[in-house]
């Protein structure tokens, strides 16, 4: 096999690795779980260090079962979970404390101090984001603060800062490269989404040495080359974006007004909006989707922290299931005469809400809820979630326009949950044959850099859906349910 391109998705719960061939054809795969450390209620971390093994483990068993060598790869795609926090020692590469998780709230007190005194605003118009502790810039704060000595040596010029992408980059380049791409960049709230710079106010305000943060460069551009020890030959690295800009990327979604949505262990929702910076109005984000030639192009996004984490909840935590694919069967079992909703807000409400210190609640329980009512809410509040988002969209953009909503991750593969989400948005939903998007948009940002695939509008043509969902519920049952939904979200709020 000649050419091919290995795409790196670092993501949450899991490191995976994918070989595609000349044609963007997944050839082989290699996936590794890692730990989750809940220190705090509302605390979330991980060991970077088991992140870097199970990057170099999957990326080994990938190459092995495609039978590939290091030699015959063209480039590298790297994909990542995004706002996810790691200082290191720039002279030993060692993190100076564990990894903050995206989803980690310990930020919330000094966020709201920030809105306090009225900041809000100016962050949003300069970072697209709101002052919420899912993203970078306040847990890079609360590092310098809390590991004892770390300020000092980061105005020294001792210490590094990277989403976990940037880490990989310094690791596989054996530290000769300290870079990240405009779309990690975006979510740190230290990046003026405009002008393409790190913002010298916003610095000031969060007290962060600017030495510490890295390179910004185009989503396909040259990231320097791996080790040649690692993996047997230096292989160049071409392509970098996080996980949802990723996904946006392998959707094709290149055209303002095309949406696609990513259920993994949160959803996630981009709306292109070409070459303007869409400021929201109704509490979505304003984020570049990606960056070519210099060109930005923006998106806007609506996160939900809490999608494919709840099913994991009722498998893990309940133990109502053995396998997530067990949810959709149990929910097509429920007693359709019990509306029992689901919240969850384990870690806060993300958009349109932001409320970092709301947690879960279930609402409706009888005596007569079983494990398939629960299965059932718990996959619905992700269709209501969903709708949440698309209606904050339509306000933000002044129009109700059609929409036909691209889906991908894993939840993407229930149709149970596809058609409970075409049916609660109105508006179809159409699934791809390949439901790695965020590693096929990598792949592609890497191959596109080394010319081996076409430019967007042509990629674009070569999209292609597996099932397209269409809506088939009453008007008169879609807005009770959804009633319902909204009240439960008052009540939780409340």
């Amino acid at each position: 096999m000649a050419d091919v391109i290995l795409a790196i998705d670092q993501g949450t719960t899991s490191s995976r690795a994918i070989v595609f061939d000349a044609k963007l054809k997944p050839v082989a795969i290699g996936q590794q779980e890692f730990r989750q450390f809940y220190p705090k209620s509302g605390w979330v971390e991980h060991d970077a260090e088991e992140i870097w093994s199970s990057v170099i483990a999957t990326c080994k068993s990938a190459l092995r079962k495609s039978k590939v060598e290091a030699a015959a790869v063209r480039a590298i795609g790297i994909t990542n979970q995004r706002e996810t926090v790691v200082i290191w020692n720039r002279r030993t590469g060692k993190p100076i404390h564990k990894a903050i998780v995206w989803q980690d709230r310990r930020t919330s007190d000094f966020c709201a101090t920030l809105k306090s005194k009225g900041l809000e605003p100016l962050f949003s118009q300069k970072t697209g984001l709101l002052l919420d502790p899912y993203f970078s810039g306040t847990k890079i704060r609360w590092l310098l603060d809390n590991v004892k000595g770390a300020r000092a040596r980061a105005e020294a010029g001792e210490l590094a800062f990277g989403t976990i992408d940037c880490f990989l980059i310094w690791r596989l380049t054996g530290g000769r490269v300290h870079a990240t791409d405009a779309t990690n960049a975006s979510r740190t709230l230290l990046y003026n989404i405009h002008t393409g710079d790190w913002d010298a106010e916003l610095l000031r305000l969060l007290d962060i040495p600017k030495n510490l943060l890295p390179e910004v460069k185009d989503c396909a551009a040259d990231f320097g080359a791996t080790d040649p020890a690692l993996f047997g030959a230096a292989v160049p690295i071409r392509g970098v974006a996080g996980d949802q800009q990723a996904a946006t990327i392998g959707q094709a979604c290149f055209e303002p007004g095309m949406m696609k949505a990513t259920y993994g262990t949160g959803c996630f929702a981009l709306l292109n909006t070409g070459g303007t910076a869409v400021l929201s109005r109704n509490r979505l984000l304003t984020t570049i989707a990606y960056q070519l030639d210099g060109k930005r192009t923006y998106a806007l996004e609506g996160a939900i922290f809490i999608a494919g984490a709840a099913v994991q909840w009722l498998r893990d935590g309940l133990k109502l299931v053995k396998t997530a694919g067990e949810t959709g069967k149990l929910a097509r079992q429920a007693d359709p005469n019990q509306q029992v909703y689901l919240v969850p807000a384990f870690v806060g409400l993300g958009a349109p809400y932001w409320n970092a210190e709301a947690r879960g609640a279930i609402f409706g329980l009888t005596r007569a809820t079983t494990a398939r009512e629960l299965a059932r809410a718990t996959l619905e509040s992700v269709c209501y979630q969903t709708r949440d988002l698309l209606e904050a969209m339509r306000k933000d953009i002044g129009h109700a326009q059609s929409t036909i909503l691209r889906v991908d991750g894993g939840m993407s593969a229930s149709d149970w949950t596809m058609q409970q989400l075409a049916d609660m948005l109105d508006a179809p939903v159409d699934r791809p044959p390949i439901l790695e998007t965020t590693a096929l948009g990598a792949a592609y940002l890497a191959g596109l850099k080394v010319g081996m695939f076409p430019e967007p509008a042509r990629f674009a043509k070569s999209w292609k859906k597996q099932k397209r969902f269409t809506p088939k519920m009453k008007p008169a049952e879609r807005d009770a349910k959804y009633a319902g939904w909204q009240d439960a979200i008052r009540k939780l709020l409340a």
